[in-house]
């Protein structure tokens, strides 16, 4: 949709204008920290299937191939570092993603993009209706599942949690968002996602 597209463009582009101090101050505590890139890039499934590399700032130890790492993170994964905890927590880093919606290849609002290993298991009837959307930056599912970490790291078997039980509910939460998009929906979880990180509802 025009108007969709619209808003991304106008609201990512003020974000990174009005948020630029602070996102370069992001980037200096990330290099002060810990060796390595700013930004994390991580190849994820976008819209009908195409891969993309997401931008976000960097929060954990940097790996030389993060293929061979965990692809959840679960509790206080011993990987994040002192800066990524506040970015993780504040959800800061996500914010980098600005880049991707000016791009064209991600959305404010929209599924979340998940990393293909994961998508090869979604059931293909959802797989085409959830794919057929771009991916956004916040979701209900993102709401929902926002301490996701946390409820993983009490499960006996994370991976198989996330799988067999996260994954198949934040699925359905996004095949329905991709039945019927609209500007005046994503009003609605832009505005809830604003509340939230600022505290004013949980």
């Amino acid at each position: 949709m025009i108007a969709k597209r619209c808003l991304d463009v106008l609201v990512a582009s003020a974000g990174l204008l009005l948020l630029g101090p602070l996102l370069v101050g992001v980037a200096v505590a990330i290099k002060l920290d810990s060796p390595g890139p700013v930004f994390f890039r991580q190849v994820r499934v976008g819209r009908h299937g195409r891969e993309f590399r997401i931008h976000k700032f960097r929060t954990m130890v940097a790996q030389q191939d993060d293929r061979r790492q965990r692809q959840i993170t679960v509790g206080e994964d011993p990987r994040i570092t002192r800066v990524g905890a506040w970015l993780r927590r504040t959800k800061v880093d996500e914010l980098a993603q600005f880049i991707d919606v000016l791009q064209g290849t991600m959305s404010l609002v929209g599924p979340r993009p998940e990393v293909p290993r994961y998508v090869a298991l979604y059931p293909a009837a959802l797989r085409e209706r959830v794919l057929s959307v771009k991916p956004g930056i916040t979701d209900l599912a993102s709401l929902a599942y926002r301490d996701e970490s946390t409820l993983l790291a009490r499960a006996a078997d994370p991976e198989r949690e996330y799988v067999e039980v996260v994954m198949p509910a934040k699925l359905a939460m996004a095949a329905r968002y991709a039945e019927h998009p609209t500007v005046a929906g994503d009003l609605v979880i832009l505005w809830r996602t604003l509340g939230i990180l600022l505290g004013l509802h949980k």
